[in-house]
């Protein structure tokens, strides 16, 4: 429970968010990272630290029309410099889907380490190409 969060969030300067999409289903390569570079595909968001992976569903769907289809695949990753080599490295976070409840919904960038500075990569699968998922004892067409 989150409690009164106009007034916590009255209270808390937002942040830059810096989010990268893709529509191929797949995350940006970290070397499109590399040596100060970043992908194109940039969306800057203010936000907070408690916003939900749905709320960010929510405005990577003002921005792109064809993204509010019921059953498009939303996966997110922290993009975020390792500290010790000059590079990238990426960590998946969680999921949504648009048009459906998920466990994944409610999970904030401040519960999985987001630290300011991070990116936030987000591949965007359509409904009709969008992953299964996992269920035991699928059979696998050949």
């Amino acid at each position: 429970m989150r409690g009164n969060v106009t007034d916590g969030k009255k209270k808390t300067c937002p942040l830059l968010l810096r989010v990268f999409t893709t529509n191929t289903g797949r995350h940006h390569r970290m070397e499109e990272f590399s040596r100060g570079n970043v992908p194109s595909s940039e969306l800057q968001i203010y936000t907070w630290m408690d916003a939900t992976l749905k709320e960010l569903t929510s405005l990577v769907k003002e921005v792109y029309p064809e993204a509010r289809k019921k059953g498009t695949h939303f996966s997110f990753a922290i993009v975020y410099p390792d500290p010790k080599r000059p590079c990238y490295r990426v960590k998946e976070i969680g999921s949504t889907v648009s048009g459906r409840k998920g466990a994944d919904d409610s999970m904030t960038l401040q519960s999985q380490r987001f630290q300011i500075g991070d990116y936030l990569d987000i591949a965007i699968t359509p409904p009709n190409r969008a992953p299964m998922p996992p269920q035991a004892g699928r059979m696998r067409p050949y």
